[in-house]
C-alpha cells in the first residue's frame, strides 16, 4: 500500500536553504522528498494534486503560500562615509550611519538597520531579544499564565490571584485568545474568599 505525505511550505523553504551552490555561488533550488530525502523535480510546485516521488514512489503534495512566489524586495544599500563630520556605522565604520538602534544606541548603516515592530534595531539586539524572550513578536513559545492561574485557583487561591494580577498584561498565547481564563480564575478565587469569610463568621457567631 502506498503512503501519502504532504510537504508543507516550511519544509520547502528548508529544502531551498539547504540547496547546493554552483560555480556562480548562487543557490540552485532543491526540494527534497519528506520520505526518502531525494531531490524532487520543481514541477511538484505547480502540481494541483499529489505527485509521486521518482525514487520511493510516495505520493507528495507541496502546498505553497503566495508569499513564497512573491520574492523579497531589495533593501537600500549603505552609503560610503565621505567626511569626518558624518557618523559611521558601528559594524561597518566606512559606511554612513542613518539611524541609531533603539535598544543599544549604536549607529547603524542602511544595511544593518532592521525595522521591526515600529523600531529600528541592530541584528545583535534582535538575536539577544529573541534568545531572552524580550521581543514578544519573535517568541516561538510562551507560558500560558491564564491557564496556570485557572489551575492554581483549585490548589492555592492566593497564588492564583497573584498570577492573575501579576501577568494580566503579559503576552498571552501566540494564537490570540481572550482573557476569559483570567476572569474565571479571579472569579473563582473571590468566591473561595467569600466562602472562607462566611464560614469564619458563621463559626464565630455560634
Amino acid at each position: 500500500m502506498m503512503k501519502d505525505a504532504v510537504c508543507t511550505i516550511g519544509y520547502a523553504i528548508r529544502g531551498w536553504c539547504g540547496s547546493d551552490r554552483g560555480n556562480s555561488g548562487m543557490s540552485e533550488p532543491r526540494l527534497t522528498c519528506t520520505a526518502c530525502g531525494r531531490t524532487l523535480p520543481l514541477e511538484v510546485l505547480s502540481a494541483p494534486d499529489f505527485v509521486h516521488c521518482p525514487s520511493c514512489g510516495v505520493a507528495i503534495r507541496v502546498e505553497v503560500f503566495p508569499a513564497f512566489r512573491a520574492g523579497v524586495a531589495a533593501g537600500p544599500l549603505p552609503e560610503p562615509l565621505l567626511s569626518d563630520d558624518e557618523a559611521g556605522c558601528f559594524y561597518h565604520p566606512k559606511k554612513k550611519a542613518v539611524v541609531a538602534c533603539e535598544r543599544c544606541g549604536r549607529f547603524l548603516c542602511a544595511l544593518c538597520d532592521v525595522y521591526l515592530i515600529d523600531k529600528h534595531l541592530c541584528p545583535p539586539c534582535i538575536e539577544a531579544g529573541k534568545a531572552k524572550g524580550t521581543i514578544p513578536e519573535l517568541q516561538t513559545e510562551r507560558i500560558l499564565y491564564d491557564g496556570l492561574a485557572l489551575v492554581l485557583v483549585f490548589l492555592c487561591m492566593p497564588l492564583a490571584l497573584f498570577v492573575a494580577i501579576r501577568y494580566w498584561n503579559a503576552p498571552g498565547s501566540i494564537v490570540p485568545r481572550s482573557k476569559a481564563r483570567f476572569v474565571l480564575a479571579v472569579a473563582v478565587a473571590f468566591l473561595q474568599v467569600a466562602a472562607v469569610v462566611t464560614l469564619i463568621i458563621y463559626l464565630t457567631a455560634r
